[in-house]
């Protein structure tokens, strides 16, 4: 019988009680939900609402329910209706009358209103240390690989030179913005709704501060009706995890991009590589393209609650339990894809040679060309012009910049010297951005400490949550 049945003449219609159901869904909190219950009655008995011993009953029975669940021997019934009843039900038929007062100066809506944040909590430090993680392999790769140059592109097309360091540590600074909106969202949710009941408050003498304290939760949430109808922390992790897959989808881009023949940059490990059912030959980059595929999946998820939020009436609604599935996927996704693409990375084989040969294809050397003109009075204007023809010949002979005999130069423009050599050389032209950011050996190290002063800043901050 349903906990709230003492006003129905009539059961639930079996597929109406189905349909209603957010228990297969809501389960996953069970940790959470155990938590507040404890820390619940444990208020109420501070505040003179329950006696201690009715306290201990509920404590020692939702801790032997917390050991079923996790033991796998708590059968969970057709008829709860979430992970709410299930729990009050076995707890009460464990210890009697004390289990059904637990309830008492709270509602459904409070109740899965904390959970749902404790576990966004919960899930925000894991993800947190995931981004650590891949940040310290591409940290790692970044090092390992300073004398590394490959094209740099635009438009996908050879632009200029630069080093691999420099690259992969674009995708460093993009994880550790991913992880201030990690931490934005951990904050967001860091705030306890218990005490509003079910829109209101209550009339008993609960103590919320001392509640939220025992939670863990830095403040309470100081409006009843927000407090029971809030999920902006959702929409914040869900978010986040949005921007931080997008981010992986485009290094997996690149993965993919880079592990095909016609790049031949990287050779992916066997263990982050699939082959085909027909075609013995192939190695596929599967779980670069999964990464890519999944993220699709989690900017849904966003979408999804966002619609689900747009027209809701204060305060609660049933709408709200569609708000678990989308966040919980989107956490998981996310993790799996971090802990994938840190693995992927930390096994590749760098082919430094394939990269360095490309960056000699393309005419790379033009930019550099143009700033030898300029630096020598004439406009960048017509510096650009000048080099454009040069390369047009290159392109008509079939050859690069760096073959083209010292006449061709000086046919071209009167200031060209025989140091013009120095701008074609590509070690040359990468050292030469030695700007704040730039690609250069010394700046690309600047880069590296202040990365690394970011990541150690960061881990204390992970810390702090834990």
């Amino acid at each position: 019988m349903a906990l709230w049945s003492g006003r129905f003449e009539e059961g639930a219609d079996a597929f109406a009680q189905a349909f209603g159901a957010s228990l297969p869904v809501d389960k996953a909190l069970y940790r959470q939900d155990i938590a507040g219950s404890r820390a619940h009655a444990a208020m109420l008995a501070r505040q003179g609402v329950i006696s201690d011993e009715d306290a201990r009953a509920i404590d020692e029975g939702l801790a032997r329910v917390l050991a079923r669940i996790e033991a796998g021997e708590f059968a969970f019934d057709a008829a709860d209706e979430d992970i709410h009843m299930a729990v009050e039900r076995a707890l009460t038929e464990d210890v009697g009358a004390p289990g059904a007062r637990l309830h008492t100066g709270r509602s459904r809506n409070d109740q899965v209103a904390t959970d749902t944040r404790l576990y966004a909590k919960e899930r925000c430090r894991q993800l947190l240390a995931d981004n650590l993680a891949l940040r310290a392999v591409l940290m790692q790769q970044a090092q390992a690989h300073m004398d590394v140059i490959l094209p740099g592109c635009t438009h996908l097309q050879h632009a200029q030179p630069v080093l691999l360091a420099h690259h992969l540590l674009a995708y460093a600074w993009m994880l550790a913005r991913d992880f201030e909106r990690l931490a934005a969202a951990y904050d967001a949710a860091d705030a306890c709704p218990l005490g509003a009941a079910a829109l209101a408050g209550t009339t008993y003498p609960i103590d919320r501060a001392w509640t939220a304290r025992e939670l863990g939760f830095a403040a309470t949430v100081p409006n009843s009706l927000d407090a029971v109808s809030d999920r902006d922390f959702l929409l914040d992790l869900e978010y986040a995890c949005s921007v931080c897959m997008m981010h992986l989808s485009r290094l997996c881009e690149e993965i993919v991009l880079w592990s095909s023949p016609e790049f031949g940059y990287i050779t992916l490990s066997d263990a982050f590589s699939t082959g085909s059912s027909i075609m013995p030959q192939k190695k596929n980059p599967d779980f670069a393209e999964l990464v890519r595929g999944k993220t699709g999946r989690v900017v849904g998820d966003l979408v999804g609650l966002l619609v689900t939020m747009k027209g809701l009436p204060l305060a609660y609604n049933k709408d709200l339990q569609e708000d678990k599935r989308g966040a919980i996927d989107a956490a998981d996704t996310l993790h799996g894809c971090l802990v994938c693409v840190c693995g992927m990375l930390e096994t590749m084989r760098v082919n430094a040679d394939s990269m360095r040969a490309q960056a000699r294809r393309g005419h790379l050397a033009a930019t550099d060309v143009a700033d030898y003109l300029t630096k020598r009075g004439l406009p960048f204007r017509e510096a650009h012009a000048v080099v454009g023809r040069l390369v047009l010949t290159c392109e008509k002979r079939g050859c690069e910049l760096d073959e083209l005999p010292l006449e061709e130069f000086q046919a071209a423009s009167p200031l060209f010297e025989a140091d013009v050599a120095e701008c074609l050389s590509i070690d040359a032209i990468v050292a030469a951005r030695t700007t704040e950011g730039g690609t250069a050996p010394a700046a690309v190290a600047a880069q590296m400490e202040r990365l690394a002063a970011v990541d150690a800043r960061d881990r204390e901050r992970l810390d702090a949550r834990s």
